[in-house]
């Protein structure tokens, strides 16, 4: 059976990095987390006091970071590395959420990670979600989907994923966070927060991870079947 790319973009706390890695390991195929390589760059240009809008530091900075992802045997899940040391848990924190989009918008950042993503996404067999998978990593990719969700309800979940690790935001805050970062992931320059003109839309909004996950998994099967029908066909 061949394999594919599948490229997952949307808006952020929608499902897709959970969805993601899920219909990854039910396939069998990688997964590579880009909003946690941006997370990364956000946290090292914060501990490096890096100016986000002096270049020459930003691409001095650039060539000193290197991401990478480690599979934790305990918890089964990928954890990322920065410069070989883990900062999963640093990195999910509401502090570095408020300057992520900032940070991913500079588009000597976005030019450096979708270089580092193209390279991992060289093999088939992937499952990878972001903001620009579709449009700019993996533009042929063989299934795009887009997932939106309502705003409410993606803050009320960003706030659960904040409380089982111990931070306490409230609602309003995470609000207005989510919109900011709407804002400027789709209103940036460089590769834009948009549906690519061939991906399927998936509203979240009232949808269990589980029933997302089947729902890709049945996208990817049919998307399968049809590319095994076409060569099978092009064969006889």
């Amino acid at each position: 059976m061949p394999k594919i790319v599948i490229a997952i973009d949307g808006y952020s706390s929608c499902g897709k990095s959970t969805t993601a890695k899920a219909v990854a390991a039910k396939m069998g195929y990688g997964y590579i987390d880009t909003g946690a390589m941006y997370r990364a760059v956000t946290l090292f240009f914060l501990q490096e006091r890096v100016s986000f809008s002096n270049k020459k530091e930003i691409e001095a900075a650039l060539d000193r970071i290197h991401i990478t992802f480690k599979h934790n045997a305990r918890t089964g899940k990928n954890e990322t590395c920065l410069n070989g040391l883990n900062v999963e848990e640093e990195i999910r924190k509401m502090y570095i959420s408020n300057l992520v989009s900032e940070v991913s918008a500079i588009p000597e950042v976005r030019w450096a990670m979708v270089a580092q993503q193209q390279k991992m996404g060289r093999r088939r067999g992937l499952v990878m979600d972001g903001r620009d998978i579709g449009t700019k990593v993996f533009p042929n990719a063989e299934i795009k989907v887009f997932m939106t969700a309502e705003t409410y309800i993606r803050a009320k979940r960003r706030q659960q994923e904040l409380l089982a690790k111990g931070e306490l935001v409230g609602l309003e805050e995470i609000i207005k966070n989510i919109e900011k970062r709407d804002l400027i992931d789709t209103t940036r320059s460089e590769s834009p927060l948009v549906q690519a003109p061939d991906a399927i839309l998936l509203d979240t909004s009232h949808m269990t991870i589980e029933e997302q996950v089947d729902w890709v998994i049945e996208l990817a099967d049919r998307r399968l079947a049809e590319i095994h029908r076409l060569k099978t066909k092009v064969i006889g």
